[in-house]
């Protein structure tokens, strides 16, 4: 489930060349550049139906600001209205992945202590240069719940360092989507299932992406397939745990 407070980015890293909200914003002749308050779904975690029951669930997970980014500057008049719904959920889990880290520290409530429980702070790293300019700010701010995103996965990256802290709860890897993709090599993804599991960290590999290369042989992929692609690599790849 998504809750998407604001729409539009700016593409700062290598990941984002080939973004997926450009692209289908794009799409509809719109420009994805342009941050905006969403007027429909601002207050979403708050919203009921007729029978006065939260149309986001307790216990839901929700992905939050997944076409923008939750600490980009533009959203510094919006955050702390935000900050203030996933306080009155607390019955809900809110996901929130960000490539700009560094902004943390200013962003965050007053409140915000060692974190809130129900909020797990993500940190994309496309690549081992983005991976070592972003996770040692990762690691040093204060958060109950941290997962890594290495999506899109552009190149094999050794996350064993930051591993080692034991500050990671999971590492989910994907690839890139739709026209102009580049590929994403299951080899990477092994290798990073291999760190996760030494360091005792959960994996999941949430999508093959639309360029995938397993083995020497490259698959193109329609969108619609790649999750359920992935979740075969990761059979596959218990199987071979489990061989040994």
């Amino acid at each position: 489930m998504q809750w998407n407070p604001w729409h539009g980015c700016h593409k700062c890293s290598p990941g984002c060349l080939n973004c997926y909200v450009y692209y289908l914003d794009g799409l509809r002749d719109k420009d994805a550049s342009i941050v905006t308050k969403s007027k429909t779904y601002f207050d979403l975690p708050l919203k009921k139906d007729r029978q006065g029951n939260f149309k986001i669930p307790s216990g839901s997970q929700v992905s939050t600001c997944f076409t923008s980014d939750f600490f980009i500057e533009e959203a510094d008049q919006w955050r702390n209205d935000v900050w203030d719904i996933i306080r009155k959920r607390r019955d809900v889990d809110f996901l929130i992945c960000t490539k700009r880290i560094e902004r943390f520290k200013a962003c965050i409530p007053d409140d915000w202590g060692e974190g809130y429980d129900n909020v797990i702070i993500a940190v994309t790293c496309e690549n081992q240069n983005m991976a070592n300019k972003r996770l040692p700010i990762f690691l040093g701010i204060k958060a109950r719940r941290r997962n890594i995103f290495v999506s899109p996965i552009l190149e094999d990256v050794e996350l064993s360092p930051f591993l080692a802290s034991g500050k990671i709860d999971l590492v989910s890897v994907g690839g890139e989507s739709y026209e102009n993709a580049r590929e994403c090599n299951f080899a990477w993804v092994r290798h990073i299932k291999e760190t996760c599991d030494k360091y005792d960290v959960a994996f999941d590999f949430h999508q093959t992406g639309s360029n995938f290369v397993k083995d020497g042989r490259r698959y193109r992929i329609k969108h619609c397939d790649e999750y359920s692609q992935a979740k075969k690599g990761m059979a596959y790849l218990e199987k071979i745990k489990n061989q040994f």
